[in-house]
């Protein structure tokens, strides 16, 4: 038998001072693939997550240290931490972490090779840097949210995972892991600024490079992937549900329309703008009159890129998610399996949440912080934060 082998980011340290959204989301990725991560929280926690800290799955595979860092004591704790961290990331407004005292000059002082990550929707300067906002506001002006809807409605809203996950927490990562490869060859470290609104736009580097040659509209709904094109939308069933259609290539196109019963729609039309709305008219009609099931046993054996659309629940039970193990229930919960995957190591779910502040004197005790600083930060603060 094969000996697993550690994860990628075993023996990386990384301190995340705690926040909501994106902030946490990076170090929970970063905690799927091997880092000890621990969370710096506040008493109270962000006050945001809908629930006990505990079912927050944003701070699975992570130690809670809580402390106010309105504390001097605290604040040294933490810069402490950060002499024999690799990785720092916060989520504050911009000059905040200066203003605390935890800025990157105040780390990089105790600790030249540290990576500072910072987490903003608007980034660290221009215009709107000290603006409040949230996913939406930060995709929004990016023109993400434009782009995303019916041609006859309003934008729509793609959950938080444009803006907040694969805009910032994403780059989040990409950034640290960057500065860290390199603060290893160099032993200097790098502060990224990842911005939500940074992160968005270049997501949207294939729609630019469409808008430049002329083969997207800067409209909603009438271009090739933003539903406008009926090989490459979205039908209601017989029965309420829904298929996605994905058919770009001609190939997949013909098989869509074979599987349909669709015998005398000119493939060689596809892309003529003109036969459009009549070809969506058809393959409307022709999902309408079966169900969902149906569907999905006539295409799931084809290449036509047809798939059926799932609910949260549904999707955990599909037999290609329950193979891969891509979304698992772990401790009684449900949630996503970590990605992406390597090679030698099995993709296991880090530990459960924690309750906020739950390992606080075991944490510091392991990083050599002194007795007498621990009791000064923590003093009259309650362990459970």
């Amino acid at each position: 038998m094969t000996t697993p082998l550690p994860a990628p980011l075993h023996g990386v340290r990384v301190l995340e001072v705690g926040g909501m959204g994106p902030g946490p989301f990076a170090g929970m990725t970063l905690a799927d693939m091997g880092a000890e991560v621990v969370r710096i929280d506040r008493p109270g926690g962000p006050g945001v997550f809908p629930g006990d800290p505990t079912q927050d799955l944003l701070n699975r595979g992570k130690r809670s240290v809580c402390l106010d860092l309105k504390r001097p004591a605290a604040v040294e704790i933490v810069l402490a931490m950060a002499a024999h961290a690799d990785i720092l990331i916060e989520g504050h407004r911009p000059a905040v972490a200066e203003r605390l005292g935890i800025g990157p000059a105040d780390c990089h002082a105790r600790n030249p090779a540290l990576v500072y990550g910072r987490m903003t929707g608007w980034g660290q300067d221009g215009p709107l840097a000290n603006r409040a906002g949230h996913d939406v506001s930060y995709i929004a002006l990016t023109g993400a949210l434009h782009a995303i809807g019916d041609a006859s409605g309003p934008p729509q809203i793609p959950l938080n995972i444009v803006g907040d996950f694969g805009g910032g927490a994403t780059y989040l990562v990409m950034g640290v892991l960057a500065a860290l490869w390199e603060a290893g060859r160099t032993g200097k470290g790098r502060t990224v600024d990842a911005a939500i609104i940074d992160g968005a736009a270049h997501l949207l580097s294939a729609t630019h490079a469409m808008l430049n040659t002329g083969t997207w509209r800067d409209e909603r709904g009438v271009n090739m992937l933003d539903g406008g094109a009926p090989y490459y939308a979205v039908y209601a069933t017989a029965d309420g549900e829904h298929m996605a259609v994905g058919a770009i290539e001609s190939k997949f196109y013909r098989l869509l329309l074979a599987g349909l019963g669709l015998h005398d729609v000119d493939t060689a039309l596809q892309d003529d703008r003109s036969t459009w709305p009549r070809t969506r008219e058809r393959i409307a009609a022709a999902f309408r009159a079966n169900t969902r099931a149906h569907w999905t046993e006539v295409f799931e054996p084809t290449d036509a890129c047809v798939a059926p659309v799932m609910s949260l629940r549904e999707a955990a039970e599909h037999p290609h998610l329950k193979a891969r193990g891509t979304v698992v229930e772990h401790n009684g919960v449900l949630q996503a399996a970590p990605a992406p995957r390597f090679s030698g190591t099995p993709a296991a779910v880090g530990t459960a949440p924690v309750p906020l502040g739950a390992d606080t004197r075991a944490v510091l005790a392991e990083w050599g912080i002194a007795e007498d600083l621990i009791a000064s930060a923590t003093a009259s603060q309650p362990n459970s934060c």
